[in-house]
């Protein structure tokens, strides 16, 4: 049997772009994507903090260092640009593996550079991020 486990998180990124006569995928900064252990043509949940859309695609790397965050087909209906997205990658684990399994958490600045690298220890442990806008520390 496997479980389906977080495995990477891309918090709060900044959607540079949106572009609705394309292709369906996102296009991430491929230093993000490798950086948080997404690989290319991977399956995304992507959840926008702006209207709560949530869908699946697949990730396509961006330019290294460009902090391009770009929404390409039909999402583009579902999240604009400067909207604050999460995105979410998972792995199929055994069990014991999926103990064992640390999920990349990183947290992005306005410009999607990496603010800070996190690794989830306890997920009982409860985490509050935000200063007082609700910005990520």
């Amino acid at each position: 049997m496997f479980v389906k486990i977080l495995k990477s998180k891309l918090h709060r990124a900044t959607v540079t772009d949106a572009k609705l006569h394309y292709a369906g995928s996102i296009e991430i900064d491929s230093v993000l994507m490798e950086s948080a252990d997404i690989l290319p043509y991977e399956s995304v949940l992507i959840a926008d903090l702006n209207n709560g859309s949530r869908l699946e695609t697949y990730a396509v790397p961006a330019e290294a260092n460009s902090g391009q965050v770009v929404i390409l087909g039909a999402a583009a209906r579902l999240i604009k640009p400067k909207d604050i997205i999460i995105v979410f990658g998972f792995g199929y684990y055994t069990p014991d593996e999926a103990g064992k399994r640390k999920p990349k958490i990183l947290i992005l600045d306005q410009n999607n550079k990496i603010k800070v690298r996190e690794k989830i220890s306890d997920p009982r442990v409860k985490r509050d991020t935000r200063d007082e806008r609700g910005d990520t520390k």
